[in-house]
């Protein structure tokens, strides 16, 4: 897991992990991670939209809260 940057200041976002098909967050607070993949309900399109976000360091929390929120793999 690497640490989420959180240029911002105000992220919910603690840290995350990429993975080829895959990134998995976690948040301040909660003991679960989450995993967005590609085969989950997150599709491709948002894994590497996240993907850039968290190398960034900059939106990922607004990001998974607008598009992604409830399509985590389960």
């Amino acid at each position: 897991m690497e640490r989420y940057i959180n240029s911002g200041g105000n992220s919910g976002v603690s840290a995350y992990e990429i993975g080829t098909d895959y990134i998995i967050v976690v948040f301040i607070g909660k003991p679960k991670a989450y995993k967005y993949s590609y085969g989950g309900g997150a599709g491709s399109y948002h894994v590497e939209n996240l993907k850039k976000l968290a190398k960034n360091g900059s939106g990922l929390n607004a990001y998974i809260n607008k598009h992604v929120k409830n399509l985590y793999d389960k």
